[in-house]
């Protein structure tokens, strides 16, 4: 494998749906308040979040390589890293700058819509900034805040930094989408931590697997999610999200099986992983069912 195919696999490609679609939501609310955004404008939030979402993923897989992690960590198709830099270790320096440099780009189509929209702009866009670069070597070192970094990061940064950019309002919709936004990923990096956890212990982070156990984890993975379906049904029954946004509801038996399901398979590799993948399929049809039912 050459250094460029290490440094594509180091983004993971595939994980890179996430940052769209919480995108989407932002643009779902803002079209829902009657408010089309400029074309322009909606490609470069859009181009924006996935560069962002990238930048962690490299400087993340960068960090994980120097501190000894990827040397030691059991991957599966769902957590551990691409590991790309422990087979290609020559392309970490590319891997590093181009973390940089891609966070670099995010930080200039920032700086446009800093120019365009002002403070509350700067305050979304530095919230974000600061998250990518800490999260690896100093956020993982917190139980809460590793909990709710990612969730914080693609919740209400991504989805409010969204309507801020494109001149929407943030009004009680957009709240509700970014709350759930911030409970889905929480809740997707908590579980995807189980497999994790021997080997992070190694490297002295401290997340919640790690402090409380796994089977308490699994158990506060069961509550992000139901909050998440909570939340949108309460917003339906408030009246502040529509009728049609009820479709966002149709994963909620997977959600519950795989709450039900997650304390009895934390030992088990093999059935770990399934879940771990119908965990993956619940976040993604939530966030996508969501945005369509808003936007229909």
């Amino acid at each position: 494998m050459s250094e460029t195919v290490a440094v594509v696999r180091a983004a993971r490609p595939n994980f890179l749906l996430l940052a769209p679609l919480c995108v989407g939501l932002g643009l779902a609310v803002a079209w829902q308040q009657g408010q089309p955004p400029a074309l322009i404008d909606t490609l470069l939030v859009f181009v924006g979040a996935v560069l962002a979402h990238a930048a962690v993923n490299l400087l993340n897989e960068y960090e994980d390589f120097r501190s000894g992690l990827d040397l030691i960590t059991r991957r599966t198709p769902f957590s551990g890293g691409s590991g790309a830099l422990p087979e290609v270790p020559s392309a970490a320096r590319r891997v590093l700058w181009a973390g940089l440099g891609t966070l670099g780009l995010v930080i200039a189509i920032g700086v446009y819509f800093l120019w365009l929209r002002g403070l509350p702009m700067f305050v979304l866009g530095a919230g974000g900034v600061v998250l990518v670069l800490t999260y690896t070597r100093w956020i993982t070192r917190s139980p809460l805040l590793c909990l709710l970094a990612p969730g914080i990061g693609f919740g209400p940064v991504m989805v409010l930094g969204t309507l801020v950019a494109l001149g929407a309002r943030l009004d009680a919709a957009a709240l509700i989408c970014a709350a759930v936004a911030l409970l889905l990923v929480s809740e997707l990096l908590l579980i995807n931590q189980i497999p994790d956890a021997d080997a992070d212990r190694q490297v002295g982070r401290r997340h919640l697997v790690i402090t409380l156990g796994p089977e308490t984890a699994s158990r506060i993975v069961a509550g992000l999610l139901a909050g998440s379906y909570l939340l949108i049904g309460a917003g339906i029954l408030a009246g502040i999200l529509p009728t049609t946004a009820l479709i966002a509801l149709l994963p909620l038996p997977l959600a519950l099986w795989i709450s039900v399901r997650l304390p009895h398979v934390l030992d088990r590799a093999g059935e770990l992983n399934r879940l771990l993948g119908a965990n993956v399929v619940t976040l993604l049809s939530t966030l996508a069912l969501l945005m369509a039912g808003l936007s229909l």
